[in-house]
């Protein structure tokens, strides 16, 4: 019966391959002859040309990403509820499918007739029979796994697998340093958060190993499917902790079906740069607090100075008096304008040698000479050059980048000490650094920060981006003529096929130009391992979404970083200001643990319990079959403090143990940060090109990482190495270990010394 079942699987799923393979070549063939049309020199058709080709080329890429796994299971209808085709059964798969006859051949799993492949319980079976998952490799059906939620079909059938095998099998499978997509496997509770309203800011809140971060990814992939053209010409943002992260997630989304959603670190969150080193805890935490968006705007406003008392200026050999109530008032209409510095310099400068070339032009005619209209313009350009007059008018209002002001607060104790009265020298003295010093993953708030109260460098760019955004909207009005022309209306949208034009001077998909464009806005923001996110982090976030549309995903358990919030009504103050639970945000909590075994577990909530931090309780589905172990090391009077050499044989020796147990999985070993470099010396010797050390060990079968590297990512067995250790690093240090002890699916083992 399985053997038929599984033979007729396999015809079904050969048909949908020969249907991807059939569309891909459609688009190809399509891409090529639009290609090929010479539409002369008319700018609309070569727009309608250029943006077709576009179009033809994301779908290409779209069906590119989605072949492995392409469907990946069946719901079986009850009486009544029969699919469009007369057919009890719906596929559901990475994208939908029709068939010749555009009748659908496979669900899109984000459509709501997919939801009760999610949804549905032996309770609520909502309209289905029965549940079938297919486990593939590569285009081959290998295994069949059923649920069955009707009684007679459950006599009918009582010789298939039933419960949650294909989640079980998923859970058990081996790591490989990505993370694989898991959307055959979301369960009801997860489904619903995944599927619910875009607007305001939902917090979920779970435990390890409860799929936060599939929940996370899954959301924004369903939002772009579901609220296409609200979001298709803003995008989508998703922001994880680190590019350990980022890289663990990368292939995630593509396999969803979407490839336009912007994927950043916190330390990618301004433009240009890609930070990946921290300062030490106590100077994140001060870098963090949100009293700093009050330093950095009177540093900035500390840069517009009235000079105390009245420059002489040499004009061509002419001698001007500059008084400071003339910089006043130039100051003042600037200020009125309301734009930020940089900008409203612009405003200062023009109203300054206004002033001044009037002066200028009253004195010459005192002196005898006649100075006409015709030669205002000529005095105000040997204003503008003048020596004097740069250095008065810089002096009063100088043109700042962000990295300079930072650089100038950081390296100059003394104007630090002029902004900041109330804090203690030692506190200023965190921040002390010399103009060099690369910029930290805490700095780049603080850049932020700063450029939206500096703005544009040079009228030049502001300038060039108010061309584009004109552009933008003259590109909509000729992609809603051409849809007319062409008579697909309701099949193409103006913003999809404008975003295609090729006539502008700066191209790429929407998250392309998102990710390049610091002042973007993004229609929703998606946001993992949110506990983490300092209040100026939050700020850079809140900037960029100004509809407040948010998915907060995290455990404040796992909260390590110095600068983060104690609970999640403070973090997200920022995006709601004081609004209580259920007003402007809504809070989930995911209660089932999929990933961690139960003794694992059990071990990590106890150490968790004895250092006070706020868990959430999760009931763990599954046990495997290995304790958790303890390696005890003894140390000689001369190895303290802990000497990571001292370490390297005992850890080398359970890493191979593990690796006799199965050395096809993923191994982690995590440390204390100052043990981490010492260590990995050791472990490359006996292990060579099977281990890498941060982001690069994830590529490799042997990982070596701190807590905060491994935040987000799972393995199959984890070594922690000095627990005692890594509670001792920061203030933070239990939730450092708790995050640490939680990352197996498989084994835990830790190494102690004594």
């Amino acid at each position: 019966m399985v053997s038929t079942e599984l033979a007729q699987e396999r015809r079904y799923v050969e048909e949908l391959y020969a249907r991807l393979d059939a569309l891909r070549l459609e688009a190809r063939t399509a891409l090529e002859r639009v290609r090929r049309d010479d539409v002369g020199g008319n700018h609309q058709s070569r727009s309608e040309r250029d943006a077709y080709a576009r179009l033809y080329e994301d779908r290409i890429a779209q069906l590119d990403e989605v072949d492995d796994r392409l469907a990946f299971g069946r719901l079986e209808l009850s009486d009544g509820d029969d699919s469009d085709d007369g057919s009890p059964f719906r596929y559901i798969g990475r994208i939908g499918l029709r068939d010749e006859q555009l009748k659908p051949i496979l669900l899109d799993w984000r459509v709501p007739q997919a939801a009760a492949f999610y949804q549905a319980t032996a309770a609520t079976p909502l309209g289905a029979r029965a549940r079938r998952h297919l486990i593939t490799e590569g285009r081959v059906v290998t295994r069949i796994d059923d649920e069955i939620f009707d009684s007679e079909l459950l006599v009918e059938q009582a010789d298939s697998l039933q419960g949650e095998a294909a989640l079980l099998a998923a859970l058990t499978g081996q790591r490989t340093g990505r993370m694989s997509d898991i959307v055959a496997t979301i369960q009801a509770e997860q489904d619903r958060i995944i599927r619910s309203d875009l607007g305001g800011v939902l917090v979920v809140q779970g435990g390890p190993g409860t799929g936060k971060t599939a929940v996370a990814l899954h959301r924004a992939a369903y939002l772009l499917y579901s609220h296409r053209e609200r979001l298709a010409s803003s995008g989508v943002l998703v922001v994880g902790p680190s590019r350990a992260f980022l890289q663990y997630i990368e292939a995630v989304l593509p396999s969803l079906g979407e490839t336009g959603v912007v994927v950043s670190s916190v330390g990618g969150l301004y433009s240009g740069l890609e930070a990946v080193h921290d300062d030490a805890p106590e100077t994140a935490r001060v870098k963090g607090a949100a009293e700093m968006a009050g330093l950095i705007k009177r540093a900035v406003r500390s840069r517009q100075r009235v000079p105390l008392e009245a420059i002489d200026l040499d004009i061509n050999g002419e001698r001007l008096t500059l008084e400071p109530g003339l910089i006043a008032s130039a100051m003042n209409r600037a200020w009125e304008t309301r734009k930020p510095h940089n900008e409203a310099r612009v405003v200062f400068v023009k109203s300054a040698l206004n002033q001044l070339s009037r002066l200028l032009a009253e004195q010459l005619r005192s002196h005898g000479n006649t100075v006409d209209d015709a030669d205002q313009a000529v005095l105000r350009e040997d204003l503008r050059t003048s020596h004097d007059v740069v250095v008065a008018l810089n002096t009063a209002w100088l043109p700042l980048t962000p990295e300079k002001l930072l650089q100038d607060l950081y390296a100059r104790p003394q104007w630090l000490a002029s902004l900041t009265p109330q804090w203690s020298n030692e506190k200023r003295a965190l921040l002390r650094r010399d103009r060099d010093a690369v910029f930290t993953i805490s700095d780049v708030p603080l850049l932020d920060e700063a450029a939206e109260l500096l703005g544009e460098y040079n009228a030049q760019n502001a300038a060039l981006k108010r061309e584009e955004k004109l552009q933008k909207k003259r590109d909509i009005e000729n992609a809603e003529n051409a849809i007319r022309n062409m008579q697909v209306e309701g099949l193409v949208h103006a913003e999809d096929l404008a975003a295609g034009f090729a006539e502008r001077s700066v191209r790429g998909t929407t998250a392309e130009q998102a990710a390049a464009d610091r002042t973007w806005t993004y229609g929703h923001i998606v946001v993992d391992e949110a506990q983490e996110l300092s209040p100026m982090q939050w700020r850079v976030l809140a900037r960029r979404c100004p509809l407040r549309s948010f998915t907060v995903v995290g455990d404040m358990a796992q909260a390590s970083a110095a600068a983060s919030a104690r609970s999640w009504q403070d973090a997200v103050h920022p995006l709601v200001g004081a609004s209580p639970l259920g007003e402007r945000w809504r809070l989930e909590e995911l209660t089932v643990n999929y990933r961690t075994p139960a003794q694992i577990a059990a071990v990590a909530e106890a150490m968790a319990e004895k250092n006070q931090l706020p868990i959430t309780r999760a009931t763990a589905v599954r046990e495997s079959e290995w304790p958790v172990s303890t390696t005890i090391v003894e140390l000689r009077p001369s190895d303290r403090p802990v000497d990571p050499e001292a370490l390297g044989d005992a850890v080398i020796t359970v890493i191979e143990d593990d690796r006799d147990i199965d050395d096809r999985g993923t191994v982690a070993v995590i440390a204390p940060e100052a043990t981490v470099g010492a260590l990995y010396p050791a472990l490359s010797e006996s292990f060579g090109r099977d281990i890498g050390l941060g982001a690069q060990g994830l590529n490799r079968a042997i990982a070596v990482l701190t807590a905060q590297d491994a935040k987000g990512l799972e393995f199959d067995a984890v070594v922690v190495v000095d627990p005692d250790g890594i509670l001792a690093e920061s203030s933070r240090g239990a939730s450092g270990l708790y995050v640490a002890m939680t990352r197996p699916t498989q084994r835990l083992h830790l190494v102690r010394p004594s």
